[in-house]
């Protein structure tokens, strides 16, 4: 079946949007990359990569049980938002102490202490709302201004990236406190006007109900992310900060070549929990096969461009250039292991998600660790990271379609 006029509509808000942060992340991408040594690049990926993770405990994962409502059933849109502030409230705690054991273990000897402290703050108290604003308008179906939203974001990010050029103390204590303006800025504006109205009210009965779901998509979220971004801190840990500094800035290129793949995905997810099937095995075999090929071609693109421009993307990019083609198929099965995820979420198999990604999370560190520990010191390691990754996506493959030919379970419902 042929998608409707509307759908096609909808995605291509999606992909505007998705195309419009592409360009704006790009330019500040830039900037922070050249600008920065490739050691303070390393250490603010990883320290960006550490927040990412931290984020998803915020509100215990109640993000969750938001967007389905937002989907499914808006009319308690008030209510699941005031549970989300009020939970996001009770979980600082916990953050705070995850926060400092993550920077003792891997940051202590390599970062002083406030500018992890900033990005952590960016990251987690700032950020992560915004990307909470912004899904619930896609929940909504509000795509155009949650397109705006993102857009909006990246731009204050890159507006301080430009004037961070400018300062005369270019270090990574400054850049994270520009950061932090920039996400804070950000903040304030999808609270202000971009915020679906809506009657906020706190409902004691929804939480016995809706915390479980939270929990495990919550977990399942953070367990999804520290797979996602386990390579970067393996890397640092392994192989130093300047290593961390390449591979950082090979990943982020390969991450930006995914936001045509994950506005697909967004559509593709509500699609599922909308008309709660998944289609016949070939249309999914095709889904798997346009997005490795995208992903791909994106990547093939940069290098195109960087052939007869070694020094378009900037000194620091150029230097990590070399890494690009020996990683050619990673970008393919990132975002395929992330499209699975999709997936098992679109079907609520939170409890089988979370088992499969601690898998994975386990096969990657132990790959990874293994790759980084004989090939390092000779840069040997990139064309190894196809095997990591392709093993990484077998493992997810066979588990997800094996999981998915089973009895779906019910889909999401409220008493409310």
């Amino acid at each position: 079946m042929l998608p409707s006029r509307a759908a096609i509509l909808s995605y291509l808000t999606i992909l505007s949007g998705s195309a419009g942060r592409l360009v704006i992340s790009l330019v500040y991408f830039l900037i922070v990359a050249n600008t920065l040594t490739l050691g303070e690049f390393g250490l603010f990926a990883t320290a960006s990569s550490t927040g990412l993770i931290l984020s998803r405990l915020l509100a215990f994962g109640f993000v969750s049980p938001l967007y389905r409502v937002a989907t499914v059933k808006p009319r308690l849109l008030g209510a699941y938002l005031a549970g989300f502030a009020a939970l996001g409230l009770a979980s600082l705690p916990l953050i705070a102490v995850v926060a400092a054991a993550a920077y003792w273990l891997l940051f202590a000897d390599r970062l002083a202490m406030l500018p992890f402290a900033l990005i952590i703050v960016a990251e987690v108290l700032c950020w992560r709302p915004v990307e909470v604003v912004a899904i619930v308008n896609n929940g909504l179906r509000r795509f155009r201004q949650a397109a705006l939203l993102v857009i909006v974001g990246s731009s204050l990010r890159t507006a301080a990236a430009l004037l961070f050029i400018g300062f005369g103390d270019r270090s990574l204590e400054t850049w994270a406190i520009a950061y932090l303006a920039a996400t804070f800025a950000s903040l304030v504006i999808a609270l202000a006007v971009f915020l679906p109205p809506a009657r906020w009210r706190f409902v004691r009965a929804l939480y016995p109900r809706r915390m479980a779901d939270a929990v495990f998509a919550g977990a399942a979220d953070i367990v999804f992310y520290i797979q996602s971004e386990l390579d970067k801190l393996l890397v640092l840990g392994l192989a130093g900060e300047r290593t961390a500094g390449l591979y950082a800035i090979a990943l982020r290129v390969i991450d930006l070549t995914a936001m045509p793949v994950r506005s697909f995905n967004q559509m593709l997810v509500q699609k599922i929990m909308q008309d709660r099937g998944l289609g016949g095995g070939k249309r999914l075999a095709a889904y798997e096969a346009g997005i490795a090929l995208i992903s791909i071609a994106g990547l093939v693109a940069v290098i195109a461009a960087l052939k007869p421009f070694p020094g378009l993307l900037g000194r620091n990019v150029s230097e990590a250039a070399y890494l690009f083609a020996p990683m050619l198929l990673v970008p393919a099965f990132r975002n395929l292991v992330e499209y699975h995820a999709e997936l098992l979420y679109a079907r609520e198999r939170t409890g089988s998600r979370i088992v499969l990604l601690c898998l994975l999370t386990a096969l990657k560190a132990g790959l990874i660790s293994l790759v980084m520990t004989r090939f390092a010191a000779h840069e040997g390691w990139a064309a190894w990271m196809n095997l990591v990754f392709g093993l990484v996506y077998l493992v997810s493959a066979g588990f997800t379609y094996r999981l998915l030919t089973l009895r779906p379970k019910p889909v999401f419902r409220t008493a409310l």
